[in-house]
């Protein structure tokens, strides 16, 4: 069967998780449409579902979590193709700008780069495998970590370590994840999801008002908006709008998708 023929997210209930695999593998786990539209739906169920107490994300396969933006998609359908302009408010993937008060996973059960990362970013913990690596490369596509990357990383890791990664685009261990803090957990590969869920069923253990109003508090959500984010999301605008513009831009997509090195001019 086909990638279009499988569906492109899959949910499943153990008792009181809910586990949403990104079910793109010959694809990179990577974000289209129709990824976007099936995990933001899948966030807004957790949210009006008590029932639901904790989410586990993960990425079918062992080799990658998520490689991003499909910038196949991208570069024949436009930013449309990727973020459906009728749920842009959900942000990247549906995820990225989609606060819920339900504690979130990522089981990162391989790379994570570019957009893998801001989806891990955008989880409240992380499990990593050992073969798993976090990078945010936009600066060799002409770009800027514009899912929340370039400002939360910042957030995430001591102020030096999160600035080689964004200038440099080089990737980052898991063990070195964990050695800086952006990560809760290291396991073998075959203990990635296992590990996630043990702790999501810690989460879910708890009162679940309790544990929605801690988060809430602790990620700064009020009405379903992470209030203090508001201004880096601006900024983040304002420059992801100059650099769509740019010859760079398209020349560093371009090039990916032909898999040659980029030609800069900076302009």
């Amino acid at each position: 069967m086909s990638d279009t023929e499988d569906p492109v997210v899959l949910t499943e209930r153990e008792g009181h998780i809910l586990v949403v695999t990104i079910n793109r593998p010959r694809a990179a786990n990577s974000i289209d449409a129709r990824v976007h539209r099936a995990l933001g739906e899948s966030w807004d169920l957790a949210e009006s579902d008590r029932e639901i107490r904790a989410i586990v994300l993960t990425g079918a396969g062992e080799s990658t979590f998520c490689g991003g933006a499909d910038l196949k998609a991208l570069a024949t359908g436009g930013p449309d193709a990727v973020t459906p302009p009728e749920t842009a408010d959900w942000g990247f993937a549906g995820i990225v700008r989609h606060p819920i008060s339900v504690p979130i996973i990522s089981a990162v059960n391989g790379s994570a780069f570019g957009g893998g990362t801001e989806l891990a970013l955008a989880s409240d913990l992380i499990v990593a495998s050992s073969k798993a690596a976090f990078g945010l490369p936009e600066i060799h596509r002409g770009l800027i970590a514009g899912a929340g990357g370039a400002f939360r990383l910042a957030s995430a890791l001591p102020e030096r370590i999160a600035l080689e990664l964004l200038l440099t685009g080089q990737p980052l261990t898991s063990q070195d994840a964990a050695r800086w803090g952006l990560v809760n957990r290291v396991v073998q590969p075959a203990e990635v999801l296992s590990t996630a869920m043990e702790l999501a069923e810690l989460c879910a253990s708890g009162a679940p008002l309790a544990v929605r109003a801690s988060k809430r508090m602790a990620r700064g959500i009020t009405d379903g908006v992470m209030t203090h984010e508001y201004e880096s999301w601006e900024r983040n605008k304002r420059e992801l709008d100059l650099l769509a513009a740019t010859a760079d831009a398209v020349e560093g997509i371009t090039a990916f998708i032909e898999k040659r090195s980029p030609e800069w001019t900076a302009k």
